[in-house]
């Protein structure tokens, strides 16, 4: 029995990741947990860029993928920074809960 190639591992785990994550976006009503969906999201495409790397023998995708991590860390730092300044405003983070243009 033959080993499956790496780039088609790769791409079936990197759908299995964006489908957890786009799950766990759709039914989470914690903001933190969308949050954590969304770099699980940002995970998979990462995946999917360096199995597109490992097929084609390129280095493009792996730039790109490289660029998405240093967005995944900048959404992370200013994402959180504006759940605590949402936490300190409102006093919950349930996403049902939330609504900014009442007060």
């Amino acid at each position: 029995m033959e080993a499956l190639p790496k780039d088609v591992v790769m791409f079936a785990l990197s759908g299995i990741l964006f489908a957890t994550g786009l799950t766990g976006v759709i039914i989470r009503r914690n903001i933190i947990l969308v949050f954590i969906s969304v770099e699980i999201m940002l995970n998979a495409a990462n995946l999917s860029f360096l199995g597109f790397a490992y097929r084609y023998g390129d280095i493009v995708p792996a730039g790109a993928a490289l660029f998405v991590i240093a967005l995944a860390v900048v959404e992370a730092a200013v994402g959180l920074a504006l759940l605590v300044s949402l936490y300190r405003v409102r006093g919950t983070l349930a996403v049902d809960e939330i609504n900014l243009l009442k007060r």
